[in-house]
């Protein structure tokens, strides 16, 4: 059985790149085979120490697939300025083609058992004038496992997004509770309500990281975040596998 996912998201900053890597992280140290993480497009770079211009996504990729796939490999569009992808394409001159993100998709699948996809933003960002995210998914046409920032509006947010999925005839294969909110009134109200309104499973709650796990701004996530992460989540069907 192949656990190759699409993760997308709530909203922006809602830790696709933390479950993302966690399941990268889980997968590799699990009996189900090597695994790596990729994504389409990023928008936002900063320049690390040696002085090499870095994305915070690819560099958490990086981690936690313990260097074994090329940077270069796992995001065939790396646009400088964070914001939305394009936008910022389309002042530069970048056309943002969705079978070039299949030909990246395509070369990482080639060399790992299980590709782990992590979109941009929400489940509908636009990557040009006449296409989304939602195209590349049905390209790719893997389930997709969403993520959920617990914060408020948080339902709202999932219960349109899973509309969304479910009107393009894609697959959720389930969804994350992360608390990317230290002080979220009725948080396990709001988590049990989308349990409650939402028919495929929760794989996990990943808990407001800690202070010493918290990440840095214009930095990856740290490996034992992204192991505190992975313990807090299971694979769909894995109880089956």
């Amino acid at each position: 059985m192949t656990h190759s996912y699409f993760i997308t998201g709530t909203d922006t900053e809602v830790g696709k790149t933390l479950v993302t890597a966690a399941i990268v992280y889980k997968l590799n140290q699990s009996k189900h085979g090597s695994a790596s993480a990729f994504k389409p497009l990023v928008a936002g770079t900063y320049i690390d120490q040696v002085g090499q211009l870095r994305n915070e996504d690819i560099e958490t990729y990086v981690i936690a697939g313990g260097n074994k796939i090329p940077r270069e490999f796992l995001c065939p569009y790396v646009l400088e300025f964070p914001a939305a992808p394009h936008l910022v394409a389309k002042e530069k001159g970048v056309k943002l083609d969705p079978q070039e993100m299949l030909k990246g998709f395509q070369g990482i699948q080639h060399t790992v058992d299980h590709v782990i996809v992590e979109g941009a933003g929400g489940f509908l960002t636009p990557i040009n004038e006449t296409q989304d995210l939602s195209d590349f998914c049905k390209l790719i046409d893997l389930p997709l496992i969403l993520s959920v920032g617990i914060r408020l509006g948080c339902l709202n947010h999932t219960l349109l997004t899973v509309e969304a999925i479910e009107k393009r005839g894609l697959k959720l294969a389930g969804w994350v509770a992360n608390c990317i909110s230290h002080e979220m009134p009725y948080r396990d109200e709001n988590i049990n309500a989308l349990r409650d309104l939402i028919t495929t499973p929760l794989l996990g709650v990943i808990e407001h990281l800690p202070k010493s796990l918290q990440k840095a701004v214009n930095a990856p996530y740290s490996l034992e975040a992204i192991k505190f992460a992975a313990d807090s989540i299971v694979l769909p069907n894995e109880e089956f596998d």
